[in-house]
């Protein structure tokens, strides 16, 4: 991706069972599934041909899966800070469940008990911002849902908490840019999944 200004490709990594279940899945290394595996596949041709001066991806194995199989396993280094929301007490759990119990919890209002609060993913996030807007040059990220959609908030300068407004599919393609120079960042593509 060659252009006068630098732009972030952020991936959500493929399908996993507790994908398909609807359960919260922040810490726990699951895999893919056998469909994640094929939309990970088809990442790589909409991959090819771009060039990036950096590939990162989350240390779990899904996110590094998903990386490998879209071409860039050679050169992405694991960032601890891509790590998904720690759930704590709610992982592996369903919002439908946790809900019977808690009828008026919110994952961005409420945090999870024994986990990560909003204000320290949205912590992890900026520090991966400052990061990559200090390459000033193209960037590829392999990630999860929730820091993803607390990052692409948070390179537009919103509230993290803004970032429940914003939705990702599995295998997902996001692209953050600038609009007329490094002061105006933007969102240049939100969840596209065309490939997948």
């Amino acid at each position: 991706m060659s252009g006068a200004l630098p732009q972030v490709v952020l991936v959500r990594h493929g399908e996993t069972a507790w994908t398909l279940s609807g359960q919260h899945t922040g810490r726990t290394d699951i895999p893919l599934t056998a469909r994640g595996e094929r939309e990970a596949q088809a990442l790589s041709a909409r991959l090819k041909g771009m060039r990036f001066a950096k590939v990162l991806t989350s240390p779990l194995q899904r996110a590094r899966r998903t990386g490998e199989l879209a071409g860039f396993v050679e050169r992405a280094q694991t960032d601890p800070d891509l790590m998904e929301w720690d759930y704590g007490d709610y992982e592996g759990r369903r919002t439908v469940d946790i809900r019977a119990e808690h009828p008026d919890w919110r994952l961005y209002e409420d945090g999870c008990p024994g986990g990560e609060t909003l204000m320290e993913v949205s912590t992890r996030a900026d520090r991966v911002i400052a990061r990559v807007r200090a390459l000033e040059d193209d960037v590829l990220i392999f990630a999860h849902q929730d820091i993803l959609r607390v990052l692409i908030a948070r390179w537009i300068a919103l509230p993290a908490l803004e970032a429940r407004r914003l939705h990702l599919e599995t295998a997902s393609l996001s692209v953050l840019g600038y609009d007329h120079d490094l002061e105006e960042p933007v969102i240049r593509v939100l969840n596209d999944a065309r490939h997948a």
